[in-house]
């Protein structure tokens, strides 16, 4: 399967699959993971805790922790993160926008 890139230089060799709620996503291996899930098609990652407004990445650097998603059990920042073999990635647990009117 070939992967559509936005980025006109992405010659990547080894695509691994990667699960982001359950669903499969084939993400070139060794790239930066927040990057990668934007390149997917995933724009929505975590959900503010009060609001339940939809956060993405944003500075890209680990400085605004915009990108947290819950990673093999654990909230790490996307941004921070390579894409490897088998992640099991998912929203991070708490309120998200279906319970924004609680």
């Amino acid at each position: 399967m070939k992967i559509v890139s936005p980025f006109p230089d992405a010659n990547f060799s080894e695509h691994v699959a990667v699960s982001f709620d359950g669903q499969t996503h084939f993400l070139p291996k060794g790239t930066n993971l927040a990057a990668a899930l934007l390149s997917a098609g995933i724009t929505v990652f975590r959900n503010t805790p009060v609001s339940g407004a939809a956060r993405a990445p944003y500075c890209m650097m680990g400085a605004c922790f915009e990108c947290l998603v819950e990673i093999d059990g654990v909230v790490r920042q996307a941004c921070m993160m390579e894409v490897s073999e088998g992640l099991d990635i998912q929203h991070p647990q708490g309120r998200n926008s279906d319970d924004a009117d609680l």
